[in-house]
């Protein structure tokens, strides 16, 4: 029977390579020259930590990040901006973090909109991932055009296709 799985991951490595871009195009960035910015990312937690001087520089910061991680085919919807800056001392600082791996709420969503579609599709919670079968390679194809259309907020990737 076809399957294939839903899946919402952000490989570290390329994470990295879009990190170390942003760094070095701020770095030559006219409006940055001799002022401070950090950007450090931690990779086991899979947070963004940016340090700059003002607020108007943090948003400069955030665009580039966007721009630059859109390039290396990261979705923008990966990054969770919601946290607040905040100031310490003469910086702003502010934590993103990066959404990886599907949240049981979304993953409910998901299943909830797969399954009010009518399609002639199983779908199954499996830890992380969304398992689809079907008997049909165009019902699950139906499916994964469904999920990109749906605004979930999340980035999805459709992996492990089997016929």
């Amino acid at each position: 029977m076809p399957s294939f799985d839903i899946a919402s991951k952000v490989d570290i490595q390329v994470l990295d390579n879009a990190i170390n871009t942003v760094k070095k195009e701020i770095q030559n960035r006219f409006d940055f020259k001799d002022s401070l910015v950090a950007i450090e990312l931690n990779k086991k937690e899979y947070t963004v930590n940016v340090e700059v001087e003002s607020d108007m520089k943090m948003k400069q910061v955030i665009d580039v990040i966007i721009s630059r991680s859109m390039k290396q085919g990261i979705d923008a919807n990966a990054f969770d901006f919601s946290k607040d800056a905040y100031p310490s001392g003469k910086v702003v600082k502010k934590e993103i973090s990066v959404k990886n791996g599907l949240k049981q709420e979304d993953a409910k969503k998901i299943v909830k909109v797969i399954k009010d579609s009518g399609l002639k599709v199983q779908a199954a919670i499996m830890d992380n991932i969304i398992r689809v079968t079907g008997k049909k390679i165009d019902d699950l194809q139906e499916v994964m055009t469904l999920c990109r259309n749906g605004n979930f907020a999340i980035p999805l990737q459709f992996e492990n296709m089997k016929s």
